[in-house]
């Protein structure tokens, strides 16, 4: 069986905790408090020397991190994974695009609103991290109105990677108001089978 180690408010590890509920695969969670600096102890930078969750134990002394490397490797062989080889390199490119265009400002603002004191020095980057933001979702928007989904015009990874931080943007100052497709294809992942939300402490 498979152990995540993970921090329950982390849209990184929602990522996988919400694949594997859709999978309806079994796994052992193992909580890490990132604010407690629980992911600097030896113990776990044996497991990910970058201090960092989630990781996936996939058999003892086996261990992944990065959460789209995570996504990719249990898709393989699943209804989620891209099915031809153009498939397989837009879902690259949508996964890269979160992490390198969404991800540092969505999930980053919202990290500081949500756990840094009013009063830290963080805040002043939020305003910025926040206009890099919303030109994230603007695309994103421009892509959902011609598609119900990011590759292929199905649920697939792409869209787990996307979804994490995007439909919590709200708690890091994002109005998506403006973005009514983004809002369409949030309602559409929750209204999936097996989906969980980003709170739902695992079982």
């Amino acid at each position: 069986m498979y152990t995540l180690y993970d921090y329950l408010d982390s849209g990184n590890g929602y990522k996988i905790r919400l694949m594997l509920s859709q999978l309806q695969v079994g796994y052992r969670y193992v909580e890490r408090d990132i604010m407690r600096g629980e992911t600097r102890t030896n113990e776990f930078l044996a497991r990910n020397p970058n201090g960092r969750i989630p990781v996936l134990e996939i058999e003892p002394g086996v261990h992944l991190a990065e959460s789209n490397a995570i996504l990719w490797y249990l898709a393989e062989g699943s209804p989620l994974a891209p099915a031809s080889r153009w498939a397989r390199a837009q879902t690259l490119q949508w996964m890269f695009f979160e992490q390198y265009s969404h991800e540092p400002f969505v999930a980053t603002a919202r990290f500081i609103i949500r756990h840094l004191s009013a009063d830290h020095p963080r805040h002043a980057e939020v305003p910025r991290r926040q206009e890099q933001g919303r030109a994230a979702l603007a695309i994103m928007d421009r892509h959902l109105d011609q598609h119900p989904y990011f590759v292929d015009d199905r649920y697939g990874i792409a869209d787990i990677a996307l979804y994490a931080y995007t439909h919590v943007a709200e708690e890091g100052g994002y109005d998506l108001s403006p973005y009514a497709h983004v809002q369409a294809w949030i309602r559409r992942v929750a209204s999936l089978p097996n989906y969980v939300g980003l709170q739902q402490r695992p079982a």
